[in-house]
């Protein structure tokens, strides 16, 4: 009976082993037909996402497929860059695209809780857990259902910001010309400051020429990859917000496809986006300490009156947010629901 039962957990463990290579494994069929799509992502290729992320992506597709299923990286600008790269990937310009939800305000109620409202959830799972778990990303998608569009979130990544002056009171965060996006240049004007959005691939000139005092391009790593320690030397501190990138793919397109390689995708990219988060944090860790080692940066936290007036926005924003529509409002109870359960409201 002994050896019966080792021989059958032995047949599992490969089976086991069977199913987690399957994947990698493509119809013959679908050998004959290379299939090659353009991906235009808001990243620059300067951006550590565009490799770690985008590329990654690239490089497994390709593998699990058997070359039957490649992609061609398109840097931030190539065809467009930011907002634009929504309406190029619904009009089916190219298949697939990556985005922050903030470009996609108008398109989705719920993009904003997406996105990630400032001041609200403090770490990476609890946002990873709202998006995918408690129906985020689905209420997105509700929308974007009648542009052709399925968004699918890349990763969760904390927003920090980096200036080049230092922040010792409200007084000095008055009239700071931050690099922004969405529904933090509210958050950032109701402290005093005055944001305003600029492109990832101008991003380093502007911060250069004084266009612009400071910014978020994420956090730690994003920093680092796009050079902007080199002028900004001030690494503030807590987390602005958890925050996501995320994919866009046009629907025909994907309809189109043989199902093995949609599957393939969709699935990589889904799973992806845990391991992608974890990794992130860890990078996170390390980029600051790099930054704090070789690039003389200092690790500082923004005054109290300046959080003090940053919370009372964030209050603000969740309410205006939630009422945009249904969709919005069962966002916002998400938000709230989470947020009361770990005791942050």
């Amino acid at each position: 009976m002994k050896s019966q039962g080792m021989n059958r957990r032995a047949m599992l463990r490969g089976a086991a082993v069977a199913a987690v290579a399957t994947p990698a494994l493509v119809g013959k069929g679908i050998a004959q037909g290379e299939v090659t799509w353009r991906v235009q992502a808001h990243w620059p290729k300067a951006s550590s996402s565009f490799t770690d992320s985008l590329g990654v992506i690239a490089t497994a597709l390709e593998e699990r497929t058997e070359g039957a299923f490649k992609l061609e990286l398109l840097g931030a600008g190539e065809f467009a860059k930011g907002p634009d790269i929504y309406n190029i990937v619904r009009k089916g310009v190219v298949p697939m695209g990556t985005i922050s939800p903030s470009y996609i305000l108008d398109n989705a109620q719920a993009a904003s809780f997406a996105y990630g409202i400032p001041g609200t959830l403090r770490q990476a799972w609890e946002m990873e857990h709202a998006i995918k778990n408690l129906g985020i990303e689905d209420l997105v998608n509700e929308d974007l259902a009648s542009d052709g569009v399925r968004l699918m979130s890349e990763k969760v990544l904390p927003t920090e910001m980096v200036v080049s002056k230092k922040i010792e009171s409200a007084a000095d965060f008055q009239g700071l010309k931050i690099r922004s996006s969405g529904k933090m240049l509210d958050y950032l004007a109701a402290a005093g400051a005055a944001p305003q959005f600029v492109p990832g691939s101008e991003l380093y000139q502007s911060l250069s020429s004084g266009v612009v005092d400071g910014a978020h391009w994420g956090a730690a790593i994003g920093a680092q990859s796009m050079s902007l320690w080199e002028v900004c030397k001030y690494h503030y501190k807590p987390v602005l917000a958890q925050t996501t990138d995320a994919f866009i793919m046009n629907e025909d397109a994907l309809a189109e496809l043989p199902d093995e390689l949609r599957t393939a995708l969709v699935d990589l990219v889904q799973n992806r986006f845990f391991l992608r988060s974890a990794e992130y944090q860890h990078k996170e860790a390390i980029a600051l300490s790099e930054g704090v080692a070789n690039n003389g940066v200092e690790v500082m936290q923004l005054p109290q009156d300046v959080l003090d007036m940053l919370a009372e926005a964030s209050a603000r924003i969740l309410e205006e947010e939630g009422q945009k529509g249904e969709r919005a409002a069962k966002a916002a109870d998400i938000y709230r629901t989470l947020m009361s359960d770990l005791g942050y409201a």
